[in-house]
């Protein structure tokens, strides 16, 4: 029996794909298959199931809300819905690279990145959705039903029925069981996350300018922490695999972190919310069994992310119009999923590289090394193109790695390292 006997063969016009998340993958992959379908000369009934409230601000969205390139170009090109620029609330123009003796300032030529709010987005995106005449359902899933001939969802509100459930809930933990029990599905490793917010008034956002600070402390806790230039505010982020509040309040307390918030002693003038602590979590890997006959994951929950965290936003829109292509033009069936890994591949192959400069990049700054390292590449074009790639995830990692691992930037760490002055280069970086 053929694909297409089976039922699993490309989409059928009338067919229905119900969309499970209304976060960036699942409007992407919803909005694709609708505009994708009608291209193809068929119609597609498409139903995007959300939990959350986006419009009003009712519920927070842990990312740090940085749209990195070419996150314009996806939704205008392949969505064909013009981008929000109305909601952006700053450009970055580059970063600062920080450790507790050393810092160094990382402009680049590429495109810069959009800073905006999450739920802000989200909520234009789903509205976007619903004028383009995709059905929304807000409510929660609860159960799954996978039969040979169709998929049921369960949720608070009515159960859908559909030829194909497309799996855009990011890391929530109770679909992801739903998934686990139904289809064997495993979700990927994530790394924990704190945020917290502060305004320092006008003057310290102007002090403190348009570069993202990130910086790598040597903390055995903390693998990465950034400071977010937001509008009004400053975002402020660590990550790592066990990291709580006691260890945002000392990073917020260490000394290099305190030269680069402007204005601190605000926190609270201008917002009485500011530095309330939010947790979530975040991928660092791929998920197990995140296709099969009638469903496919993307973005987050699929794991199809950078390693080292960036551009989590572009990377979800990507993949859930990758989705949308593949469930259109080859099928629905696991063997047609296929070309959905074989189209995701440069995110796949890149995984190792991103994995490999994670665990690198934490034993040198345990030890001390990225010192040397930010010392070596104040000389070293090349190694510092590599740092500004790294951070501002505008290349890929293996592109990074061979920027990095050159003769010539060898030769500037082997000089940073035995023969340069190691005190202290602290400067102020605003």
């Amino acid at each position: 029996m053929t694909q297409k006997d089976s039922g699993l063969g490309p989409l059928a016009d009338g067919a229905r794909v119900v969309v499970i998340g209304g976060g960036p993958g699942g409007v992407a992959a919803a909005l694709a298959v609708k505009q994708g379908a009608r291209a193809l000369g068929r119609e597609a009934r498409v139903t995007v199931i959300e939990g959350k409230q986006f419009a009003g601000g009712q519920h927070n969205n842990l990312c740090t809300g940085v749209l990195s390139p070419p996150i314009v170009e996806l939704i205008e090109r392949d969505l064909r819905v013009p981008f929000p620029h109305s909601l952006s609330r700053g450009a970055i123009t580059g970063y600062v690279l920080r450790t507790p003796r050393r810092e160094i300032v990382l402009d680049g030529e590429a495109e810069p990145s959009v800073t905006l709010r999450r739920i802000q987005f989200d909520a234009y995106m789903m509205e976007a959705v619903r004028q383009r005449g995709i059905e929304t359902q807000s409510a929660r899933v609860n159960g799954i039903e996978f039969h040979a001939d169709r998929v049921v969802v369960y949720t608070e509100s009515v159960p859908v029925e559909a030829e194909v459930v497309i799996g855009a809930f990011g890391l929530d933990e109770g679909t992801a069981v739903l998934f686990q029990r139904a289809v064997g599905y495993r979700p990927p490793p994530a790394l924990a996350s704190i945020v917290t917010k502060y305004h320092p008034g006008e003057a310290g956002m102007a002090e403190f300018g348009d570069r993202i600070h990130a910086f790598l402390p040597p903390s055995p806790r903390i693998e990465f922490g950034a400071i977010t230039p937001k509008g009004n505010h400053l975002t402020i982020n660590i990550a790592g695999e066990s990291v709580d509040t006691d260890s945002m309040k000392k990073f917020l307390a260490a000394p290099e972190v305190r030269r680069a918030l402007p204005c601190f002693e605000n926190a609270g003038r201008f917002d009485a919310k500011d530095l309330r602590f939010f947790k979530g979590h975040f991928p660092c890997g791929l998920a197990r069994n995140f296709s099969g006959d009638r469903f496919v994951m993307v973005g987050d929950a699929a794991g199809l992310v950078r390693a080292f965290k960036g551009k989590g936003v572009t990377s979800a829109a990507l993949s859930g119009i990758r989705a949308a292509n593949v469930i259109l033009r080859e099928g629905i069936s696991a063997r047609a999923f296929g070309a959905y890994r074989a189209a995701n591949r440069d995110i796949i192959d890149d995984l190792p590289y991103g994995q490999a400069m994670r665990r690198l990049t934490i034993l040198a700054a345990r030890v001390g090394l990225m010192d040397v390292v930010l010392r070596a590449a104040e000389s070293e074009p090349g190694l510092r193109r590599a740092l500004f790639d790294a951070a501002s995830a505008h290349s890929p990692y293996r592109q990074v790695v061979r920027e990095g691992l050159t003769l010539r930037s060898a030769r500037a760490m082997a000089r940073a390292l035995f023969f340069d002055d190691h005190s202290s280069a602290i400067t102020d970086a605003r």
